[in-house]
């Protein structure tokens, strides 16, 4: 299954997520238990939340013995940030396309307002 971007933005739209990718990333490698000791959290619900970070690609897991430990995977980020520099491109253009038809407009009212005779 593809991962797409809105499925990344989708687990980082909780804050209880986006601190945890925070925090597994600060330290290079966590374990849920070691999160859950600094959150007031259960351990299960921080497994949770680390279990959609796996699934959209920002966190890998390995097993050792009964461990499990999670370390950052930034691909699926920089995927995101990608989309979100072209659509951001394409509002920019759009925005000055506006700016430039209302200074045209507004630049118009100024000649033909009060004060001014048309020609």
């Amino acid at each position: 299954m593809r991962v797409s971007e809105k499925d990344v933005f989708a687990a980082l739209g909780d804050p209880t997520r986006r601190g945890l990718l925070e925090a597994v990333s600060t330290r290079g490698t966590a374990t849920a238990t070691e999160l859950a000791a600094e959150l007031p959290i259960s351990r299960q619900a921080v497994a949770k939340h680390l279990v959609v970070l796996q699934e959209v690609g920002l966190l890998s897991a390995s097993r050792t013995g009964r461990e499990t430990r999670f370390v950052p995977t930034p691909a699926p980020l920089g995927d995101a940030i990608g989309w979100m520099t072209a659509v951001g491109g394409r509002w920019d253009a759009r925005l000055a396309a506006l700016a430039d038809v209302a200074a045209r407009r507004a630049d118009g009212a100024h000649r033909t307002g009060p004060g001014h005779q048309a020609g």
